[in-house]
């Protein structure tokens, strides 16, 4: 008598999930960009996916001139691609199953926690929901101001196009202009560094943290999570637009030439802007070396955690810092305001950092061997697209075609988190057997 095994079911964890479903607006968006109504003069398919790529994980790096490669249609794409990425693809799916009236299961629930990256299961579809709210109206505010502005110079109707693609642009930190020259002609123009470094700073912030704001009266009822991104956000953005200032004041290739008061707005902008929006307003590829070096840490750094940014996160930045001042004072416990922060947590970051260095190493010694430019030029892309960032010191069209291929992987490992990616491949037992401690000489 034969016995038949149960056969056991394959079934897919939330990071797999979520890494299967931007593979798949991945290839979407590069086929709507290949179509013929989609560009003026035909594009690769490599180039359309690298674009495509650059839009989902709402980077911002491009190897062809948006506003001139692209038609209305193709445009239209790439902000389809920049919101659904930039929002995630489970929060698009509640909105759609609200508006079906079909039951959110605990399924979904779960896939759209792994996909905002949320630590508490509770409350998740509240944030999905109030998220399209929120970006909505922020996303109009904005370009409604830039229309304004835009109006009497370019006629209305261009105006409100531009107005809108630039507003969905910055607030999901994507950092895609229709102009070649991004938004140097706007270097000193109050009206477009205020509303589009606002709509960054807000999308980068978090969703949580806009939540928690918009519920809580005073500073002190916050959430550690909202206290540390407020707090964190000030502190790097100040010490940015003053370092850049400092260190670029007399170069002759950015604010060397500019009036005061343009030196002024420009060292704001792209002090604010490395926290991944990929917009400029002077040329990137003109920086001081030690300028560069500066940037490529805050690209890393990155904004905060379930926002529109990519990045490390700069909570996981400064739980590192944290990590370190606990251990040199001898501390066996992080505590902060009064809260302790779990040991899980310093784990998780010590993670992430560790797995974002060796993909940036892995990808920039790959570079080196494909691609002639210095080390700074590849050093500088492959920060950027792990960041999410955009901000590109000229060398993006001029990638090799391994290049551009290793450029796209960074750019998707960068949208989901190497974390993610790490977790959808490993498999979890917690282990039945404890075996002996022993020390190893660290350090």
């Amino acid at each position: 008598m034969q016995h038949v095994l149960p056969k056991r079911k394959f079934r897919l964890n939330p990071p797999q999930i979520l890494t299967i479903g931007y593979f798949f607006l991945f290839f979407i968006g590069g086929a709507l960009l290949k179509l013929p109504i989609a560009t003026t003069n035909g594009i690769t398919w490599l180039n359309a996916w690298f674009e495509a790529t650059s839009a989902m994980t709402v980077t911002g790096l491009g190897v062809v001139d948006t506003g001139q490669t692209f038609t209305l249609f193709g445009q239209i794409v790439l902000l389809a691609l920049i919101q659904i990425g930039g929002l995630g693809i489970m929060t698009f799916t509640v909105f759609i199953f609200i508006l079906l009236g079909r039951k959110i299961g605990l399924k979904e629930r779960i896939l759209t926690q792994e996909s905002l990256n949320q630590s508490e299961l509770g409350g998740i579809i509240y944030l999905a929901r109030h998220l399209f709210v929120y970006s909505s109206i922020t996303e109009l505010i904005g370009a409604l101001f830039l229309t304004i502005r835009w109006g009497p110079e370019m006629g209305w109707g261009h105006a409100s196009y531009a107005a809108i693609f630039h507003a969905i642009s910055a607030f999901n930190n994507a950092g895609f202009s229709i102009w070649g020259s991004s938004l140097t002609k706007y270097v000193g123009d109050p009206t477009v560094n205020i509303v589009i470094t606002g709509l960054f700073i807000i999308g980068g912030l978090g969703f949580t943290v806009l939540i928690d704001i918009w519920k809580k009266k005073h500073f002190r009822e916050l959430t550690l999570q909202s206290k540390l991104m407020i707090i964190g956000t000030v502190v790097i953005n100040v010490v940015a637009v003053l370092v850049f200032f400092i260190l670029e004041y007399t170069n002759p290739g950015t604010l060397g030439k500019l009036s005061l008061s343009d030196k002024l707005w420009a060292s704001y902008f792209q002090g604010v802007v490395p926290r991944t929006a990929g917009f400029n307003t002077v040329d990137i590829g003109a920086l001081h070396t030690s300028t560069a070096v500066f940037i490529m840490l805050l690209m890393f750094v990155g904004a905060g955690s379930g926002s529109t940014g990519g990045g490390i996160k700069l909570t996981t930045f400064i739980a590192m810092m944290l990590t370190v001042i606990m251990f040199l004072k001898g501390k066996s416990e992080m505590v902060v305001m009064k809260r302790t922060i779990p040991q899980t947590i310093i784990i998780r970051s010590l993670v992430v950092t560790f797995l974002a260095s060796t993909l940036i190493f892995v990808a920039v010694f790959i570079l080196t061997l494909t691609e002639k430019a210095s080390l700074i030029q590849l050093l500088f892309e492959t920060v950027s697209a792990f960041g999410t960032v955009g901000l590109s010191m000229n060398f993006t069209p001029h990638l090799s075609l391994i290049g551009r291929i290793v450029i796209i992987c960074v750019m998707f490992i960068g949208k989901i988190g190497p974390l993610t990616l790490a977790f959808s491949f490993a498999k979890h037992n917690e282990a039945m057997i404890r075996y002996p401690k022993e020390n190893i000489l660290t350090g």
